[in-house]
């Protein structure tokens, strides 16, 4: 009867022997040779199998015959598998055959074993030819340390073609724990740093790690405050209003805002900004009016885009601050490009053209996404001038991409919030639902660490937070008083959220203070 493993764990789920043995590798791997060296003993366990032990043996003494053998008779092997690691074999001894100038014995083994192997015509072709070449450039006095290094390179090529038991994947037991550590992380719905995390604990954060309360309310508005919007940099917050007037927020180290400029010059509320990539400057859209470049640091007004007949909806940059697309809400005015001049580089409009609600660009320039008509999301590849329309069955009224650019996400008046990957690999959305919208338009985000949350407003003045994994928030933030319209993550502070509000106010929310203290 066949010895049962000895088993470990407290479930007994892993062989003692697999166990000690990729601990062996590990100890190799770390450099600690000698102690490796020492388990092997003491254990009885060689990192290396027999099988493989007897490959390495043959391999460096040159026993071509004796190696094809062993290969052959490795069981679990795929054809394809033995069949590449048998031509490796047969090239070296080929190429040995030849230093030597035994040009009979390596055309044999061309003729009769490397072509007998199913590995590809064009594969024993280029061989074939590398031979010739070879024979033509003449070899020369060869030393024996080139051949034994040329053995020990065969070596690691076999280790990356063997299967396990034969051979264990390279750095096996860090593998196991990176992926335990990334489990306990993905189960983790408050998981809120790039920090590195201690395995000799599991981890698990608490909702400390996330933005839950107010920690300053801006109230220089005269009216509803529409949108927010953090800068790349994390250093500035800029807010548009009904009252006409967008503002620029400094953000002090300790986290607290103050007011930097105070932009005055749409005659009709201010319903949209958009951060160039370089932070230099910002376009403020007026609802239904025009477009304005401002510089940052002076606060001035640079330029205007649009005019009676071109009302904007929407803006967004491409990754160079060089150019910037504009959407319209009239019908057949369609998407333009502009560059900081106020040159039009290229549009897209005609009859067949809806209006559009709401544009962005993924951070590599590459796609060009809008909302267009009420329901459909039209992702336009600016490279190719190919497109993907994504059709969803309730209107929509935002939208907000990833910071990666992977993902986007839209607010439907049908109180859900769907998440589309940009490249299509998926048919269906992940959905979030919790927050109230019927009649406004509502904005959400991405956030946190690698954009793993998402929030938003709501019609019941509160803000909603989700991990991208549940469809149900695990956060409600309380404190405005009427609808918040707009919410942004700051992308350097990941516990750092601003919220606006038709209460007149910009909530800055971080993580609770009794839970920083404790």
């Amino acid at each position: 009867m066949e010895n049962r493993p000895t088993m470990l764990g407290p479930k007994g789920l892993i062989k003692k022997h697999e166990f000690v043995r990729t601990i062996i590798q590990s100890l190799y791997s770390l450099g600690f040779k000698n102690s490796g060296a020492s388990l092997e003993l003491e254990s009885g366990i060689s990192y290396k199998s027999v099988e493989f032990g007897l490959l390495e043996s043959q391999i460096l003494n040159a026993n071509w015959d004796g190696c094809i053998d062993t290969l052959y008779g490795l069981k679990g092997l795929t054809d394809e598998t033995r069949a590449s690691a048998l031509f490796i074999v047969c090239r070296q001894s080929l190429f040995e055959f030849l230093l030597r100038g035994d040009d009979s014995s390596a055309l044999s083994v061309l003729r009769k074993q490397i072509s007998a192997l199913h590995v590809g015509r064009e594969k024993v072709h280029n061989l074939a030819f590398g031979v010739l070449s070879l024979k033509e450039m003449g070899f020369g006095t060869v030393d024996g340390d080139v051949i034994l290094e040329s053995r020990k390179k065969l070596l690691s090529e076999m280790e990356k073609l063997l299967p396990p038991p034969f051979i264990l994947p390279e750095r096996r037991l860090e593998h196991l724990v990176e992926m335990t550590v990334n489990g306990q992380i993905d189960s983790c719905m408050y998981h809120n740093t790039c920090d590195p995390i201690s395995i000799y604990k599991d981890h698990r954060c608490g909702r400390d790690q996330i933005p839950t309360e107010t920690i300053q309310i801006l109230t220089d508005h005269k009216n509803e405050v529409w949108f927010v919007q953090f800068s790349n940099s994390g250093e500035y917050l800029a807010s548009s209003s009904c009252d006409c007037t967008a503002i620029i927020w400094k953000v002090l180290e300790n986290g607290k805002m103050t007011l930097k400029h105070t932009l005055r010059s749409h005659q009709k509320p201010v319903s949209f900004v958009a951060w160039s990539p370089d932070d230099t400057m910002l376009l403020t859209c007026g609802n239904l009016e025009v477009l304005k470049l401002w510089d940052v640091e002076s606060g001035t007004c640079k330029r205007t885009f649009g005019n009676h007949s071109f009302t904007v909806s929407s803006c967004a940059w491409f990754p160079d601050s060089k150019r910037l697309v504009c959407g319209s809400s009239d019908a057949e005015k369609g998407i333009c490009m502009w560059d900081c001049e106020g040159n039009e580089i290229k549009s897209w409009k005609g009859s067949r053209m809806p209006k559009v609600l709401d544009i962005a660009v993924t951070p590599d320039g590459e796609n060009l996404i809008s909302i267009f008509g009420e329901k459909d999301i039209r992702i336009l590849n600016v490279m190719t001038n190919t497109d993907r329309v994504i059709s969803e069955e309730h209107p929509i009224t935002s939208l907000s991409i990833s910071g990666d650019g992977k993902f986007l996400i839209v607010n439907l008046n049908s109180q859900e919030i769907h998440m589309w990957d940009v490249a299509g690999k998926s048919a269906k959305p992940l959905k979030y639902m919790g927050h109230r919208q019927h009649k406004y338009v509502i904005r959400s985000c991405f956030g946190g660490s690698n954009s793993m949350f998402i929030a938003s407003g709501s019609e019941n003045s509160q803000v909603y937070i989700w991990n991208r994994r549940s469809p149900n928030p695990i956060e409600i933030l309380s404190g405005h008083s009427m609808t918040v319209n707009s919410v942004s993550w700051n992308p350097k502070r990941p516990q750092m959220l601003a919220s606006a509000s038709d209460d007149q106010t910009i909530r800055i929310w971080g993580p609770s203070c009794s839970k920083k203290a404790a």
